[in-house]
């Protein structure tokens, strides 16, 4: 097996994640956050649509944690994602957090937008 190590160029990988937080790039940020290769920024949660929705020029596919369990996002926020002309993956927030990871390292044009996990 061959290994080599993973490169971020100027993308901020996640680094952990608690109850409540997420380090990023050796940052605590606390609360829900939308992080891409170029900006880390608060997210309202599923009602904020909007700030998803301005990520099209820059993403193809949005990663959504939903926390320490998968849950259904609401349609509406599916939709609207959508209609901007990217993917959704909903996935628990721990699974998310290691796929953005994974597809950043490798270049791709990705964003997670992520509730924290709650003890």
């Amino acid at each position: 097996m061959n290994l080599s190590e993973v490169t971020f160029d100027a993308a901020r990988p996640f680094d952990g994640y608690g109850p409540g937080f997420f380090r990023v790039g050796g940052e605590v940020v606390e609360g829900a956050l939308i992080l891409h290769a170029t900006a880390l920024t608060p997210w309202g949660g599923y009602r904020d649509a909007t700030a998803l929705v301005a990520l099209s020029d820059k993403v193809d596919v949005v990663l959504v944690g939903t926390g320490a369990e998968i849950a259904h996002v609401p349609g509406d926020l599916r939709v609207a994602v959508e209609e901007a002309g990217m993917g959704l993956e909903v996935m628990n927030t721990p699974a998310a957090c290691r796929t953005y990871n994974v597809l950043v390292g490798e270049g791709r044009r990705v964003a997670a937008a992520v509730l924290p996990v709650e003890p």
